[in-house]
């Protein structure tokens, strides 16, 4: 226990920077899973075969391997094309940024499914009598759109985030110093990997209960005034 107490504040800077990496990969892949929704769902054909692609492409692979082949591969790539073009001399990818946009790129593939479904799922006659009844494109998607979306997507949203803050864990591979890289030094250290590894496993599950109470947070909000079955 004294190690434990010893480790801790190492352990709980690790925990801050698993949290950052969450929230910032989590950020991106909204961002990433909206644009491809939209080109699953627009009539460009261009759009459609581009977000399709990306959803095949990032759903196949698994999760490290890809994490590594943009760490290692997509550095060499930007300093190649920095070299060829001379718009820069050479770019250092940090591990934060690299797992965060690695884990951003994964799950927007997931989140283009999401938000493709809960669009699908938003009764069609009624962006069609707020269209009719004179609002403007914007005003639909805020007062019509939007709300529903949001509504019929959390449930899928809420597995998706849930497994990004579990794939966090990745991130260690590539030496960033989160919780799961200083649960690893202080185990070796102590010769107490179960101990620590345990510890870790407990914030994780802190952080995931936390999580769950935000979700049902959310989806009271955005279903209020909505009859359950």
């Amino acid at each position: 226990m004294d190690d434990v107490v010893a480790y801790l504040p190492s352990i709980l800077g690790g925990t801050w920077i698993t949290i950052l990496v969450a929230l910032c990969s989590v950020v991106l892949a909204v961002l990433l899973g909206l644009l491809g929704a939209w080109g699953k769902l627009s009539g460009s054909k261009v759009a459609n075969k581009v977000a399709g692609a990306y959803t095949t492409v990032v759903r196949g692979i698994p999760d490290l391997v890809l994490m590594l082949l943009l760490f290692y591969g997509g550095q060499q790539l930007l300093n190649d094309l920095g070299e060829a073009t001379g718009w820069w001399t050479y770019l250092e990818i940090n591990q934060f940024t690299a797992g965060v946009f690695t884990i951003g790129f994964i799950f927007g593939a997931y989140m283009t499914e999401t938000f493709r479904g809960a669009y699908m799922a938003i009764p069609r006659g009624q962006v069609e009598a707020a269209v009719a009844s004179g609002m403007s494109p914007k005003l639909v998607f805020t007062r019509v759109v939007w709300p529903q979306l949001v509504r019929y997507a959390l449930p899928s949203f809420g597995n998706n985030w849930l497994v990004l803050l579990k794939t966090t864990a990745l991130v260690s591979v590539l030496g960033l110093h989160e919780l799961v890289w200083e649960a690893s030094v202080a185990g070796r250290s102590t010769r107490q990997l179960f101990t620590f590894y345990f510890v870790a496993l407990m914030i994780y599950l802190v952080l995931t209960a936390i999580s769950d109470v935000g979700l049902r947070w959310l989806d009271r909000k955005y279903s209020a005034g909505v009859r359950r079955a």
